[in-house]
């Protein structure tokens, strides 16, 4: 068999790199529970019409053909990969709600797969964290607070860079375009939302040319995304620009509110950015995205919003608001720049040496007394010389190498010191920062 060709876009770690995204999620999934999170699981496939509703718009949906359809069967008949996770839980909000309890708050860890050009960070299969708070009839406002103060909780407890949140406000956005006149407002927003990725010059001509708005209003659509604070004086700035619309009032109250009442609980988290949009149009309220300071060029690792439209059915409406962290692009960037690194590519704490076949059956007596305290043990592959036996150890980074005496007794070795001592495995334990491999932050 020749060597097979890796696909591009569905990332597969190497031991360490999966200890590392072992350990993110579980982080956020103990912090997320803290807050009162439960978790829940939907199905990868949605119906077409309801992904491509309010979902994405520049992303290619996975579609799902059978193979060899049962004759009549059309059950697989426009069908997709969730391309997030937010879709599929408003369709599981309208399909439980008789069995929820509201506000609910949830938290999401699953694959999602998106159709797009693979590239650094970006990923067509990969992992995403969600956590969300839904309403019934109605959701107070604050939640919209709350959450990125959750989320922050549970970025904090991961040994990465300190994070900021950007936040914006889809109302203020898309008043201040209708109050300039232009009726395209989500094109506009949608334009604006690539500055980052093209530069203001590339955005203006897109602007003017494709879009056909005049110059001063794809001036005044530029300078309304250069404006940021860590208060609310940001509101000032933007009213001086000149556009004026009700929604465009609201939006600036709802986004001063947020960034206030974050900067009472921890001052220099949140901050004013307006030119952040987010590319999906179900958003219609706060919308969030979130850098590590110091490396800005990584580019966001956590977004989200306010949605009050996505969860409807007749009268009935569920509004909600949520963030998602995208585990994969972490671990994908922060492994790759040695910002993270595992202790060990291993769980191994022990291993147990094999002075010759005759004492397999020993040996894995002691692997097991140690393995019912909770001490992640293996028995050395083969009876090799010990030197040899301590070597594979090193290789796999596992710290402690136990050594059966002739006499019945028991020694074990600390392969980074040297140190060997007397143990008993029904007691010795090595120190707690041994025990597990553990995740450190590069500089």
């Amino acid at each position: 068999m020749a060597k097979p060709t890796p696909l591009s876009g569905f990332p597969e770690w190497l031991p360490d790199g999966r200890i590392v995204e072992q350990q993110i999620l579980d982080t956020l999934r103990r912090t997320f529970e803290l807050h009162g999170f439960a978790s829940i699981e939907t199905r990868a496939v949605e119906p077409l019409d309801q992904l491509l509703r309010k979902g994405e718009i520049d992303k290619e949906v996975y579609v799902l053909r059978r193979l060899q359809a049962e004759e009549g069967d059309s059950t697989d008949v426009g069908l997709g990969l969730h391309f997030d996770l937010t879709v599929p839980f408003a369709r599981y909000v309208l399909e439980n709600s008789g069995k929820l309890q509201f506000p609910f708050r949830r938290y999401q860890i699953q694959k999602v797969w998106r159709g797009e050009r693979p590239q650094d960070g970006r990923f067509r299969e990969f992992t995403q964290a969600d956590i969300d708070i839904v309403g019934q009839g109605e959701l107070a406002f604050h939640h919209e607070v709350e959450l990125p103060l959750v989320m922050a909780d549970a970025l904090a407890s991961l040994p990465i860079p300190p994070i900021r949140i950007q936040v914006n406000n889809r109302k203020l956005v898309e008043g201040f375009y209708r109050g300039l006149g232009i009726a395209d407002t989500a094109a506009v927003l949608r334009a604006v939302d690539k500055l980052d990725k093209i530069g203001p010059r590339k955005v203006h001509g897109s602007l003017t040319g494709e879009l056909g708005l005049t110059d001063a209003q794809a001036d005044a659509c530029l300078a309304l995304a250069e404006i940021s604070a860590e208060d609310g004086s940001f509101a000032d700035r933007v009213k001086a620009l000149g556009s004026a619309d009700p929604l465009l009032d609201e939006g600036l109250d709802e986004l001063t509110r947020v960034v206030e009442a974050a900067r009472e609980h921890a001052p220099g988290l949140l901050v004013a950015d307006l030119r952040i949009a987010r590319g999906l149009d179900y958003y219609t309220g706060t919308v969030y995205e979130t850098q590590l300071v110091g490396h800005e060029s990584l580019g966001s690792i956590c977004s989200g919003g306010r949605y009050d439209d996505l969860a409807t059915a007749g009268n009935e409406r569920y509004p909600g608001v949520g963030m998602s962290v995208g585990v994969s692009r972490l671990v994908s960037r922060l492994v790759g720049q040695g910002l993270l690194t595992a202790s060990r590519s291993v769980p191994t704490a022990v291993l147990v040496a094999l002075p010759d076949e005759e004492s397999r059956a020993t040996c894995d007596r002691i692997a097991s007394a140690l393995r019912r305290r909770g001490i992640s043990t293996e028995v050395a592959p083969a009876a090799q010389k010990y030197g040899k036996q301590i070597r594979y150890a090193e290789r796999r980074g596992i710290p402690y190498v136990w050594f059966p005496q002739a006499d019945g007794g028991h020694e074990v070795r600390d392969i980074r010191s040297g140190e060997q001592s007397a143990a008993d495995p029904t007691a010795w334990t090595p120190p707690a920062e041994d025990l597990h491999p553990t995740v450190t932050g590069g500089s």
